[in-house]
């Protein structure tokens, strides 16, 4: 049995209309499955908690997420068991950095078609973000500062819905970050992480930490993060002029940007980053709040994914 946990409301509306097509082939294959639409945002997470209740690693539940990056941190933090839970995506956003990370095909039939025929699920790291009361799971990155500043305005942005409708919503992405280079101040941050490692910058533009090598629809800015590591990949900018930051930014859609002087890429279980001023917080590029503070750290247990 296939567990759907549908967002109707991805990629403007158009989650809806996809979702129809996969329900016609399965119902075409006679795969048994039962579906669930999410509502509301956050919703995702209440219903995997209820769809996992009382999955366990010796009865696992097929959970199918489809949606965009945000719908899979939702699901991802519901989750009441990892190991009792074999998941797959199906793609209906306008980033897909997961997708393009984990290799899963960016056309929703195709993904459909792949997971329906997996036979040796892979494993997948699970990170989080915790302030001490409650944990976010993710599976794409988070990040404090200019990256998720540019989260925040895109989230909000009635561009994203109009050059969605014609297939150009990563231009917004584009737009926005540009706009934000040009207003985000940089603060005084420190970072610390396992092993008693300790870094202060004096001008920091973002910090992200990441699961995968890319973000903000196709940027790759970790390289060498891979997913089943049980190690996430850290990447900080300081220092740099603006004019540097328009010059760098672009050479990250292939990685040129790891050599300029500024951008300092580590390598962690843990990390607590601080800064001075308050600034924007993203997971999985949904805006979540604004702190001082951003705690991320590794599950132990991995997730089975198909793949």
């Amino acid at each position: 049995m296939y567990c759907f946990i549908v967002n109707p409301n991805s990629r403007s509306g158009a989650g809806k209309m996809i979702w129809a097509d996969i329900r016609a082939e399965l119902n075409r294959r006679q795969i048994p499955f039962k579906a669930y639409m999410t509502r509301y945002p956050g919703h995702a997470t209440k219903l995997a908690s209820r769809i996992t209740m009382n999955a366990s690693a010796e009865k696992p539940v097929t959970l199918i997420a489809m949606g965009g990056d945000g719908t899979i941190h939702e699901v991802f933090s519901g989750i009441r068991d990892l190991t009792g839970v074999v998941f797959g995506f199906i793609p209906t956003g306008s980033g897909n950095d997961f997708c393009r990370g984990m290799g899963i095909p960016a056309d929703s039939m195709e993904a459909l078609h792949n997971i329906l025929a997996c036979k040796s699920p892979a494993q997948l790291d699970v990170p989080f973000i915790t302030d001490g009361k409650r944990k976010l799971r993710f599976g794409i990155s988070t990040g404090i500062g200019y990256d998720a500043a540019v989260c925040h305005e895109v989230a909000s942005s009635p561009a994203k819905e109009i050059l969605n409708r014609i297939h150009l919503g990563k231009l917004v992405y584009l737009l926005v970050a540009l706009k934000q280079m040009l207003f985000v101040a940089p603060t005084p941050a420190v970072i610390h992480l396992d092993g008693g490692r300790r870094y202060f910058f004096s001008r920091m533009y973002f910090a992200a930490v990441m699961n995968q090598k890319y973000e903000g629809g196709g940027f790759r800015f970790c390289p060498s993060a891979r997913t089943d590591d049980h190690v996430l990949d850290l990447i900080a900018v300081e220092g740099m002029s603006r004019l540097r930051m328009l010059l760098t930014f672009p050479t990250a859609l292939w990685g040129g940007h790891t050599k300029a002087p500024g951008v300092h890429i580590m390598r962690c279980v843990r990390a607590e980053i601080r800064t001075a001023s308050a600034c924007a917080v993203h997971i999985d590029g949904d805006p979540c709040g604004v702190r001082k503070k951003l705690t991320v750290g590794l599950e132990s247990e991995k997730i089975n994914i198909l793949l």
